[in-house]
């Protein structure tokens, strides 16, 4: 078997080396951080199995009007963020239309209901059940017409593509959540979605079990990657293969080997707080555009999307979800800084899996947007096909083209 550089250690790239480890490669995986600090680190935890249609971009006249106008809590924007992002933009709207979106979700099909099989093996090998919770999660919603439109959405995914979903009331929601401080409408349990209290410590786990299994990990830049005769060389490191595995930071390294990469950045703001009511499962607050999960640094209240490029010093996002959890929940103090990260996005809504056209040995690991911590092990997978000469062609480069 050949010998493989993997270029970034957050879910993603960690699921690359282990599955390509498995295939019996030779994997250094590089990362200027330790395993899991990026973008990996910072998202909401969940395994969602459920998410077979992406996120598509709202094109809806009222929906537009709310995010221009800065009243939808889950998307926040600025004319300079706009303008940078212009090209992508645009496509990402054009592939939400109907016809391009239904391809999309043909994928996403099967993609994600893969996601808690794939992960289950490396979370059992790397002794890590105690992060993950098997529960699923509860979208709560405050008024009758939104528990309503959220019932709708629950029956068609529980008719079309047979997810596990159950619609609790208000009395029903009241019992398995007694903490919560107000009666609601009730909720939407998707009760497939696997959780984690420390998706930071779920990859570092992985990392420690790729280790234990032979493979290297070297802190250095991922970014320095280099043609070396006819293989490559990042931070000193030499092997016939590389991936290019850098989520956010994939565009600017393929740039430089001929690959244009249209990516739309989707900031995420998250904040710790203690105090709060217990929960059984993570909430995500559809009013206010939040998911509030209980971690093990605290109840980690995660933003939806702002295309920001620099992160804002008081996320409205951030402020209006930590002020419906002090009204829900009783929290307490913020523990720590405001963590800020990107999701790479692509417009198409689908991940980057494959060779890079004109680069032999050069290959593509990336654009998850919403859902790397979910797809990594199931994308890993596809990965390591495409080096045996099989893999998906929707998902290849060359469609970027």
């Amino acid at each position: 078997m050949s010998s493989v550089l993997i270029l970034g250690a957050g879910m993603v790239g960690v699921s690359s080396a282990l599955a390509l480890q498995e295939r019996g490669h030779e994997v250094v995986l590089i990362d200027r951080r330790e395993p899991g600090r990026e973008t990996s680190f910072g998202n909401a935890g969940f395994i969602q199995t459920e998410a077979v249609e992406p996120y598509a971009m709202p094109l809806a006249p009222a929906d537009l009007a709310r995010i221009a106008l800065g009243r939808s809590g889950e998307v926040r924007w600025s004319p300079g963020s706009v303008l940078t992002q212009a090209r992508a933009l645009l496509a990402y709207a054009g592939h939400s239309r109907p016809g391009r979106f239904a391809r999309a979700v043909a994928t996403y099909q099967r993609l994600i209901p893969e996601s808690a099989a794939a992960h289950a093996p490396w979370v059992e090998a790397a002794g890590a059940d105690n992060l993950v919770r098997r529960d699923g999660y509860l979208e709560i919603h405050r008024t009758a017409a939104g528990l309503a439109r959220a019932e709708a959405m629950a029956d068609r995914f529980g008719r079309d593509y047979q997810v596990p979903v159950q619609v609790l009331d208000g009395v029903a929601l009241a019992a398995a959540e007694p903490g919560l401080r107000q009666r609601l409408a009730g909720a939407v349990l998707w009760g497939g979605t696997w959780t984690c209290a420390d998706p930071g410590g779920l990859v570092a786990a992985y990392a420690a079990l790729f280790t234990a299994r032979g493979g290297r990990i070297v802190q250095g830049d991922a970014a320095s990657l280099t043609r070396d005769g006819t293989g490559w060389r990042a931070a000193g490191q030499g092997a016939e293969h590389a991936v290019i595995a850098l989520g956010p930071w994939s565009p600017a390294v393929c740039a430089r080997f001929g690959l244009r990469v249209p990516m739309v950045l989707k900031r995420g703001y998250h904040q710790h707080f203690t105090g709060a009511a217990p929960l059984s499962r993570p909430l995500m607050d559809a009013d206010n555009g939040v998911v509030m999960t209980p971690m093990r640094a605290g109840l980690r209240i995660c933003t939806a999307a702002d295309l920001r490029g620099q992160p804002h010093r008081a996320p409205p996002q951030l402020a209006r979800g930590t002020a419906a959890a002090r009204d829900l929940l009783g929290i307490g103090a913020a523990q720590g800084e405001v963590w800020s990260g990107q999701r790479p996005c692509m417009p198409d809504m689908l991940p980057v899996v494959g060779a890079i056209p004109g680069q032999t040995g050069l290959w593509a690991h990336f654009g998850h947007g919403h859902q790397g911590f979910t797809l990594g092990p199931v994308t890993a997978a596809i990965l390591a096909d495409a080096m045996d000469g099989g893999g998906w062609p929707e998902l290849a480069p060359a469609r970027l083209g």
